[in-house]
């Protein structure tokens, strides 16, 4: 079970978010508060797995409250505001969701917490996943599953973004996420360029995949991308004679 924390000044949002958590089998709420100071004492005694935590709160921020608790927790942002998207996720946050909440995309955002926390806990029993070299100019490369003798093959074309979080790197595909044990620089050097982009720190994109692009957001999917700033007009270099 994941050990949520509900945080926000205003009650009537962090009894949404735990009737929310309620729905969800390996969610279990392990209280709430309107008191952002509060939340990061109870973080502090490692006790938390997973926090909701608002971003405008008095006292201290949520951009505050993610420096202060040093990786203790991971964190899924709520806010009523999508301009604070990009700083959330330059803070390594799991998801950032937009008030209001629609239950669908919050139990979307507790299965991507659900794979780092259970691949954390992996990498602490020594089961991690972690990848090998697969020969990427024939389109494809290996990664190894949470079994030491098994090894899955990826096709280049069915990736659809990378997303680094520290030591580990989310795999997208259509069909499925994997969690991998390794750097997204790793994966940097290695996938051939184009098609595969590097947008963001966190991120590298497959331009194949792209639907839009929106000012310093890729859609891909269902799923919404941010482009860094130090990345924007390289990119934005990239995909303009395409346009």
């Amino acid at each position: 079970m994941i050990r949520c924390l509900a945080v926000d000044d205003q009650s009537y949002a962090t009894k949404i978010i735990m009737d929310h958590i309620a729905k969800v089998p390996f969610l279990e709420a392990a209280g709430h508060t309107t008191n952002a100071i509060e939340a990061l004492s109870r973080v502090q005694q490692g006790d938390i797995d997973l926090v909701f935590l608002d971003i405008q709160m008095p006292d201290l921020t949520g951009i505050q409250f993610l420096k202060l608790c040093t990786g203790k927790c991971k964190v899924i942002l709520t806010t009523a505001y999508p301009e604070y998207a990009l700083e959330g996720f330059e803070q390594d946050v799991v998801d950032y969701l937009l008030k209001p909440i629609p239950f669908e995309r919050f139990l979307k955002a507790a299965h991507k917490a659900q794979f780092l926390i259970n691949a954390a806990k992996a990498k602490g029993s020594d089961n991690t996943m972690s990848s090998i070299p697969g020969p990427t100019q024939q389109g494809y490369c290996f990664v190894k599953s949470d079994s030491k003798s098994k090894f899955i093959r990826i096709d280049h074309n069915d990736i659809l973004y990378l997303e680094g979080m520290r030591n580990y790197v989310s795999l997208m595909t259509h069909d499925r996420r994997i969690m991998i044990y390794r750097t997204l620089r790793d994966f940097e050097s290695e996938l051939p360029q184009p098609p595969f982009y590097r947008i963001h720190r966190s991120y590298i994109i497959s331009l194949d995949k792209v639907r839009l692009v929106n000012g310093n957001t890729v859609y891909i999917g269902d799923q919404t991308i941010p482009i860094g700033e130090t990345y924007l007009t390289s990119f934005l270099n990239i995909i303009q004679p395409k346009l």
